[in-house]
């Protein structure tokens, strides 16, 4: 199984690279705020009732889940593999170490 976590740089690459999906676990008013393009918000909070549709995307790839600074998206990371879906991991950091290394256009808040 992989790490619970991966680094903002190694995310870039696999986006990169079409060997993952982004899951954004943020609030829509942060999402509006700043976001990757391509991820699918799922906010935190409605998790459960979307599993499905996160099982789904996992057929297709793995999946990196991120949030602000890295903390619900742990969460989120752990609550889904204890359901059963092995291939997730949170993004070190958040959206705001990927504003900082990655995409300085992406704002930070």
């Amino acid at each position: 199984m992989a790490p619970l976590q991966v680094s903002v740089t190694e995310t870039k690459r696999r986006l990169d690279a079409a060997e993952i999906a982004l899951l954004d676990c943020r609030e829509p008013s942060e999402h509006a705020i700043a976001a990757i393009a391509g991820a699918t918000l799922i906010p935190m909070n409605t998790i459960p009732a979307n599993l499905q549709a996160i099982e789904a995307m996992t057929d297709s790839s793995d999946i990196v889940v991120y949030c602000h600074h890295g903390v619900r998206s742990l969460n989120v990371v752990n609550w889904l593999r204890q359901q059963g879906i092995p291939n997730v991991q949170s993004m070190e950091g958040g959206i705001d170490a990927w504003s900082v290394l990655i995409d300085p256009a992406v704002a930070r808040y």
